[in-house]
């Protein structure tokens, strides 16, 4: 191999044999770097996915048969984050719901919540 064009492992630096494309000397390089290159953005996925799903199961328990009725007191003692969710749903009326996944919450006055299932998912 012409030594201006030697190629290294991205990961140790060892030289690379093999295939012209190659940037990694073995799989295990390969999975180092792309481990490091993602913990990042990966443990920040990880934790806004754990609020999503700890949301999901506040929801779930406070309505068990589909739908029900709850105080936002209630939701935050058991942990619920009313900053994640997963998707919004506004009627053809303009009432907004927000679901975590396939359970759903709508804002009522005095800070009571109804609890539903999207349509679909019962």
């Amino acid at each position: 191999m012409d030594p201006i064009r030697e190629k290294k492992c991205l990961e140790c630096g060892e030289k690379i044999f093999g295939r012209v494309d190659k940037k990694f000397c073995s799989d295990q390089c390969r999975n180092s770097y792309n481990n490091r290159l993602n913990s990042d953005s990966n443990s920040y996925i990880k934790n806004v996915n754990n609020l999503l799903r700890k949301n999901r199961r506040v929801l779930l328990e406070l309505n068990p048969k589909g739908k029900s009725k709850t105080t936002k007191k209630k939701l935050e003692q058991k942990g619920f984050n009313f900053q994640y969710f997963t998707s919004i749903y506004t009627t053809k009326a303009g009432v907004i719901y927000y679901f975590c996944y396939e359970q759903g919450y709508l804002p009522l006055e005095n800070d009571y919540y109804a609890l539903v299932v999207k349509q679909g998912y019962n």
